[in-house]
């Protein structure tokens, strides 16, 4: 399962605006690449797959594909903003190693 925090939650709902797509889902893929070996990708979605898992959480669905499941149960998505970077967060209880950046991670 991941879950969202409560500012990732409104970051999403308020993109989704932006986009005038409020029924949008998100999807959370892992890919190789990025410094670390394994970097996340986000993205909107609007159905799911046979190999999804579903999830819903503080009202938004989020789409995970079963490869990328393993590498991302348990994740917490975070969302931060201010003088030290803004952007979603992974806090990823799989990851052994994250870059400093925090959008790649090995297991």
């Amino acid at each position: 399962m991941i879950t969202l925090t409560e500012a990732a939650r409104d970051k999403v709902n308020e993109l989704r605006s932006k986009e005038s797509n409020d029924s949008a889902c998100v999807r959370v893929s892992v890919l190789g690449g990025g410094c670390s070996g394994l970097k996340y990708d986000l993205s909107f979605d609007s159905t799911s797959t046979d190999s999804d898992h579903v999830f819903e959480d503080k009202g938004v669905k989020i789409f995970v594909n079963k490869k990328s499941m393993l590498y991302v149960a348990g994740t917490v998505l975070d969302y931060t903003g201010g003088l030290n970077g803004k952007g979603f967060q992974f806090i990823n209880p799989n990851a052994s190693r994250t870059c400093g950046c925090g959008e790649s991670f090995s297991v």
